[in-house]
């Protein structure tokens, strides 16, 4: 006679009610932020379409969205400005003037929702620059570091002036968590938090933002974005961010980086945000329309694996979608 098996870890999955009171990773719609495109001199939103479903909005729609954002409890946004091509430049000036879109843009959220919800905002220049980097370029035509800090303190200082509850330096310069907070606080701003990308890494997986935000990338960002290749230095950025007094800090990409996510989660003392980027965005939604995969399904559960790796807030494109689905099994 078979002797029957003593532990039968299966009893915990017999029914959808025993299995949701054991998980170990739950997705709360307050972990979610929704990344926004606002573009200028649009008078109907634009649909980006090697992203189904994303859009780049007007000031009317962008408002709408940040009130269902609310509605929906989702933890915030981040907003993204698109200028028009003639108001591009190499030093990108309208990421720093007052009516620059993406500041234009935080007036509008927050006079639409005040603090009902995390008004964040990108603290780059890269859609405002004619070349497309993420910073000030020398005569020899490389980011230099230090000239683009000086511009990250104004942009952050114009953000919060116009809004911001975070900025969120993108850029992964040196040095630039510690020049923007000294350049908050200079201004009065000590409420206004960081967010900094602390390990952003040079990935193939932002190719669909590139068309999202009209990028004029000339080259590729490998001088200052990471190498995917690295997991330590993974580490080593974060701690420097967190020692220049980073209030979050972030690993982009997300699904593929997992790893990364842990290893931060681990030596971090401040929160820990996830970007799941366009491109992982982009094959999720790809994969469903030709009926590979169930979209809300998979969805959730790389959200679910994002979290599970030790992130506690996760930036994506289906935010709404998955709060809107969470929100029902609640009902």
């Amino acid at each position: 006679m078979t002797c029957p098996p003593l532990h039968r870890p299966r009893r915990l999955r017999a029914t959808g009610a025993l299995r949701a009171m054991v998980a170990e990773t739950r997705v709360d719609p307050a972990q979610l932020v929704l990344p926004v495109f606002v573009q200028e001199g649009i008078i109907e939103p634009a649909e980006i379409t090697s992203m189904p479903g994303v859009r780049r909005h007007t000031m009317e729609t962008l408002a709408k969205t940040a009130a269902e954002v609310v509605e929906l409890g989702l933890g915030g946004m981040m907003l993204f400005g698109v200028p028009s091509e003639e108001n591009k430049n190499a030093t990108g000036n309208q990421a720093i003037a007052d009516d620059g879109i993406l500041n234009q843009a935080l007036r509008r959220v927050r006079a639409e929702v005040g603090d009902a919800t995390v008004i964040m905002a990108d603290t780059c220049l890269d859609e405002f620059t004619t070349h497309g980097h993420c910073g000030v370029l020398d005569k020899d035509g490389r980011v230099d570091n230090d000239a683009t800090l000086e511009r990250y303190a104004e942009q952050a200082v114009a953000q919060a002036s116009a809004g911001a509850h975070m900025v969120s330096p993108s850029g992964m310069m040196d040095g630039q968590v510690g020049v923007i907070r000294e350049a908050l606080d200079s201004a009065g701003f000590f409420d206004v938090g960081i967010l900094a990308y602390s390990a952003k890494y040079a990935s193939g997986f932002y190719g669909p933002f590139r068309e999202a935000v009209s990028c004029s990338l000339e080259g590729d960002r490998r001088t200052y974005q990471m190498n995917p290749a690295n997991r330590r230095e993974g580490s080593y950025e974060t701690a420097l961010d967190i020692a220049e007094g980073a209030d979050m800090v972030m690993v982009k990409p997300a699904g593929y980086y997992l790893d990364i996510i842990s290893d931060v989660a681990t030596l971090s003392d401040v929160p820990v945000a996830a970007y799941q980027v366009s491109g992982e965005y982009a094959m999720i939604q790809a994969a469903a329309q030709r009926g590979w995969i169930d979209q809300a399904r998979v969805l959730h559960e790389t959200v679910v694996s994002i979290l599970r790796a030790g992130a506690d807030v996760v930036l994506t494109y289906g935010a709404m979608e998955l709060a809107s689905a969470l929100l029902k099994r609640k009902e």
